[in-house]
């Protein structure tokens, strides 16, 4: 579709008549995916590390921040570890499986955003769809370099694609946490319980530049940090699949009935 007949489209939809949007739907759907998905994927990854600092939370957000030779160690155990080849091959079956969560959370928000700017029009949202799908690509990225640098590290090496890891790793979570942002700010545009919701989403997204900075110390609250925008996201997708289906209504409505 050419430029300006996807502006045309765009200012199409902004001009519709209200009315309910099948994306929630998808949203909703893809939200119980990432629950389910999610909850499977931390039972795959490794459960403990060697001596990581307390302040990564789960091995997997210290095997991301990995700097140096000391912190594999640290994460996976000397050679002389009995634990150390079972967290090996823990840590590189989560990561496999990460590509398929990767999608899941990425349909999930896109769809969110895409639902949200159905019903609110304003094109900021819509744009912000992008940032998910920058986000898992930055994920995939990531995982890629660690699937090397666990390579290195089991034969005994260091592998170069250690200093190129920071980059995608800092991008995935703050791209995420815009994410959140821009759900955050949608929702103040709904209501007055949704208003203060999507203060709370937008809040909860300042303890990732924290830990991005001092991950040794911050690295646990990216989870929470990024669960308050998904929480929202699933909220409304829930509120607003109820509407579509039981009142033939959009989820804007909402906000006339406070």
């Amino acid at each position: 579709m050419p430029i300006g007949g996807l502006q045309h489209w765009i200012e199409t939809q902004r001009t519709r008549p209200p009315a309910p949007t099948r994306w929630w739907y998808a949203t909703l759907a893809f939200g119980i995916a990432v629950i389910l998905f999610g909850l499977h994927l931390t039972q795959v990854f490794p459960q403990t590390g060697h001596d990581i600092a307390p302040g990564y939370g789960a091995p997997v957000l210290a095997f991301e921040f990995a700097g140096g030779q000391a912190d594999l160690e640290a994460i996976f155990g000397f050679y002389t570890d009995p634990q150390q080849v079972k967290r090996l091959a823990a840590m590189r079956a989560g990561n496999e499986q990460d590509y398929l969560y990767m999608l899941l959370y990425a349909g999930f928000l896109v769809s969110g955003c895409i639902a949200l700017w159905r019903d609110l029009r304003l094109r900021p949202i819509l744009a912000a769809a992008i940032l998910p799908i920058a986000a898992a690509l930055s994920d995939a990225y990531e995982n890629w370099l660690l699937f090397g640098i666990q390579a290195a590290f089991t034969a005994g090496d260091y592998s170069p694609a250690m200093a190129s890891l920071p980059t995608p790793v800092a991008a995935k979570f703050l791209l995420l946490g815009l994410t959140n942002v821009a759900s955050g700010v949608a929702a103040t545009q709904i209501g007055r319980w949704w208003a203060l919701f999507g203060t709370v989403a937008i809040l909860a997204a300042i303890p990732t530049v924290m830990a991005i900075i001092t991950p040794a110390a911050f690295a646990w609250a990216l989870i929470p940090s990024a669960a308050g925008g998904w929480i929202l996201l699933l909220a409304l997708a829930a509120a607003g699949s109820w509407r579509a289906f039981a009142r033939k209504r959009p989820l804007v409505d909402l906000g006339d009935t406070d």
